[in-house]
């Protein structure tokens, strides 16, 4: 909606648009019923709230910063996460938090050594910024393989990563560490040769760096892809999971009845779980109302 439009409820334009069709019909036959759609819409309201919902802003580029603040802020999310640290004071606006704060790109990583200088650069200034601004996370990555053995990128992340933890240990900031699938030669749906592309190659960096706050970023989207058994792996592996991606399988689209997830139950599972962080919202919406999309997915996992 632009700034030069009256604001109008999209049940309010779903029942004049019912109206006129059945004006126009002539007579409905006697005892026929109008089959009324389940509305579904933007100004969706998180009613539950024990799942803490958070939405990755770059997936719905172009919207403004403040149309996205706004319709988040209205519909119950508590969270606009990966949001450079020039568009915080908007979140702050509309009373949002950055759950999970940029740091490095991921195809450079602590897998390879000489890249660690520039990461380590890079998670510095943004614990900094994320401990300054009250924030939880701060998102790094393992960067890709390039011919590199996993077991040899796992020694060097863990050497990498030993330097920084205690840093973000003194400044109450949790590093989350992430994983992508590898399967995927789409961009931003997959990341063909990324290291991380097992969660328990992520495991095994969080038990050998050995911090509280060193933790895994789950995202279920791409450990559907590379491994499935999603519920199974939130269960095993909880106590280093700090934060959640969701996201439709296949496609990266909208998390509804298109797909192969069920979030409802992967929702219940985290509950389960004593998990008390935040669950981001990356998936990329094909539908034009792209907070309609939002709307539909809060709904799903506010259970």
């Amino acid at each position: 909606m632009t700034h030069s439009q009256t604001p109008i409820s999209r049940r309010a334009l779903l029942a004049g648009a019912a109206s006129l069709t059945a004006a126009s019909s002539g007579v409905i036959a006697a005892g026929s019923a109008l089959a009324a759609p389940e509305p579904v819409s933007d100004d969706y309201k998180i009613a539950n709230g024990k799942i803490n919902q958070s939405i990755a802003f770059w997936c719905f580029n172009p919207m403004p910063m403040e149309t996205l603040a706004a319709g988040a802020a209205r519909m119950g999310f508590k969270s606009i996460e990966l949001v450079p640290p020039t568009e915080w004071p908007t979140l702050k606006k509309h009373g949002l938090i950055c759950a999970m704060t940029p740091g490095h790109g991921f195809t450079k990583g602590f897998a390879h050594v000489e890249e660690h200088e520039e990461c380590l650069a890079a998670l510095h200034k943004s614990i900094d910024a994320t401990s300054d601004a009250g924030y939880p996370n701060v998102i790094t990555f393992s960067g890709m393989r390039r011919g590199l053995p996993d077991d040899e990128g796992l020694v060097n992340a863990v050497t990498g990563l030993k330097k920084i933890v205690g840093y973000a240990e003194q400044k109450k900031v949790t590093i989350c560490f992430e994983m992508l699938n590898s399967r995927v030669n789409f961009p931003m749906k997959g990341h063909p040769d990324y290291m991380c592309d097992h969660i328990e190659w992520a495991v095994d960096l969080c038990r050998l760096v050995g911090s509280p706050r060193l933790k895994i970023l789950f995202d279920i989207y791409h450990v559907q892809i590379m491994q499935g058994d999603v519920i199974a792996r939130i269960r095993q592996f909880s106590e280093y999971i700090g934060h959640y991606h969701t996201a439709g399988v296949p496609g990266r689209n909208e998390i509804g009845d298109t797909q192969e997830i069920s979030y409802p139950a992967i929702m219940r599972a985290i509950l389960e779980t004593g998990y008390q962080g935040y669950v981001g919202q990356e998936f990329i919406p094909t539908q034009k109302d792209m907070l309609a999309a939002l709307g539909q997915a809060a709904k799903l996992c506010d259970v």
